[in-house]
């Protein structure tokens, strides 16, 4: 069979019959145009692009809520055993919400998913940055508002619909003094009064769920809402509408506006409201292919499931 042009735009020609040409054409259609240039290189073998870790080690001097123990590493066996050979095997203990991690939207809101069942193509996707990091230099405190997604817009056009947003505010850099990074090195339920970090405006939220139907949002912030916040309005009307959040996320400093894809999967915690997420940006190959027009927007992501009820079908059609 003569090859062809994955997608009828690329300009990589495999053969149709492939593995490869068939796991890019899925790819497609589960990320969009937006990961054009990433699955033409698994198609033809070449580089997908540089991959940039957004999630920080866990171990003694992670970050978490002031009224959490923290992450424990109890070592085990290490070492050379009785037969000869080297064997390594510890335990951990760690709160669900902590470090890098996902809140799930059963978080804040009954009846919502839990971490287990947040369908997958609502945590891989093509995704853009907004970087609000002068503002937040200025006001430790500041919410991200629909004026500053505006901004963004004015500079790089609208957001698509259906993309993972994720928010830098600058904070990572201060990770892992917890001083600087929220506010307070106190522990405790006291501490919670003390914290000052920024965060998502509950009115920008309903802007992204409403105006621009996000997969996701995220920050590298230790909340979605600002330290501040008492009635954490953000995460709420977020996860009424089924929105996961990912919170201290790490390398945002190295991500482009947008051109880009986020992979961010949890420890998949049956009941969970949250857990570890291991996030990672995939930056296509800045190559003539990589570079190509596309226009479409991606496909928007699997609906909501019903309340009380796991959705029955994960990924794209």
């Amino acid at each position: 069979m003569a090859p062809g042009p994955i997608g009828g735009r690329v300009g990589v020609f495999v053969d149709p019959s492939s593995a490869r040409f068939r796991f890019a054409r899925f790819a497609l259609s589960a990320l969009g145009l937006a990961g054009v240039a990433v699955c033409a290189a698994v198609a033809s073998g070449e580089s997908v692009g540089r991959i940039i870790d957004l999630t920080h080690a866990f171990d003694s001097e992670t970050i978490f809520w002031p009224t959490e123990e923290g992450f424990v590493l109890e070592k085990g066996t290490e070492g050379v055993v009785d037969q000869g050979y080297y064997y390594a095997a510890h335990r951990f203990c760690t709160a669900e919400h902590g470090g890098t991690h996902i809140d799930a939207p059963i978080h804040f809101h009954a009846d919502r998913w839990t971490v287990d069942q947040i369908p997958l193509d609502r945590l891989v996707g093509p995704a853009i940055l907004v970087d609000v990091s002068e503002r937040c230099a200025e006001d430790p405190d500041h919410r991200v508002s629909v004026s500053d997604f505006e901004t963004w817009e004015k500079q790089h056009g609208r957001i698509p619909d259906a993309s993972i947003v994720l928010i830098r505010t600058g904070f990572g850099r201060f990770w892992p003094d917890r001083k600087a990074y929220l506010g307070t090195d106190e522990r405790g339920a006291p501490a919670v009064a003390k914290l000052h970090f920024p965060g998502l405006h509950s009115d920008a939220a309903r802007w992204l769920i409403a105006e621009r139907q996000i997969r996701a949002v995220g920050l590298d912030t230790a909340s979605i809402d600002h330290g501040p916040s008492k009635q954490f309005e953000s995460h709420r009307v977020l996860f009424e509408a089924n929105v996961p959040a990912f919170e201290n996320l790490a390398g945002l400093d190295e991500l482009p506006a947008s051109g880009f894809l986020v992979v961010a999967l949890p420890i998949k915690i049956r009941g969970g409201s949250g857990g570890p997420l291991r996030a990672i940006a995939i930056l296509p190959d800045d190559s003539a292919e990589s570079r190509a027009a596309v226009s479409d927007p991606p496909p928007r992501p699997t609906d909501p499931a019903p309340r009380g009820e796991a959705p029955t079908h994960y990924g794209p059609s």
